[in-house]
């Protein structure tokens, strides 16, 4: 294993604890997406994106984003609302589980956020695949960054721990 000096390793550490800070902030973001997914009827949510869409639209009719979104909320049915709302709740659920256990530096929360993680990756090239979105790209380059960083913290915890026995 690398060994860093002192002052990189005090700057890992906290590029570690910025990335769980985002990754916590991004689950909660997730949970209350899927909460609202949950608690809000599917005829709001459709006639919102319409209405808002429609809105959009006649400042830019060649926006292709805009578009696809309308086109989207306007299959969106229940069963795909009630899909989406269970998702993202579970996955901000395991999400926060994990980081919750990084922050109280549990043994199992870094292997198991690693595995997460990969889970992750693998889904978001699988996605890549199919949208060709270069923002699931950067997105996995970050969480390959973060795998490293829980992998090289997890490290340096077990150096600490064995050292004070």
């Amino acid at each position: 294993m690398t060994t860093y000096t002192p002052t990189v390793e005090h700057r890992l550490h906290q590029i570690f604890e910025v990335s769980l800070l985002a990754k916590g902030l991004l689950a909660t973001a997730e949970m209350l997406g899927g909460l609202g997914l949950w608690l809000l009827s599917n005829d709001w949510i459709v006639r919102t994106a319409q209405m808002l869409g429609r809105r959009e639209i006649t400042g830019a009719p060649t926006d292709h984003l805009t578009l696809r979104a309308l086109h989207f909320a306007e299959g969106f049915s229940v069963q795909s609302q009630s899909f989406w709302a269970w998702y993202m709740i579970v996955h901000a659920t395991m999400r926060l589980a994990v980081v919750l256990g990084l922050v109280l530096r549990i043994d199992w929360a870094y292997p198991a956020s690693i595995v997460m993680l990969f889970g992750f990756i693998a889904y978001q090239l699988e996605r890549f695949w199919f949208t060709g979105a270069w923002s699931l790209i950067a997105l996995t380059l970050f969480d390959l960054a973060v795998i490293w960083l829980i992998w090289h913290e997890h490290q340096q915890l077990r150096l600490r721990r064995a050292a004070a026995k």
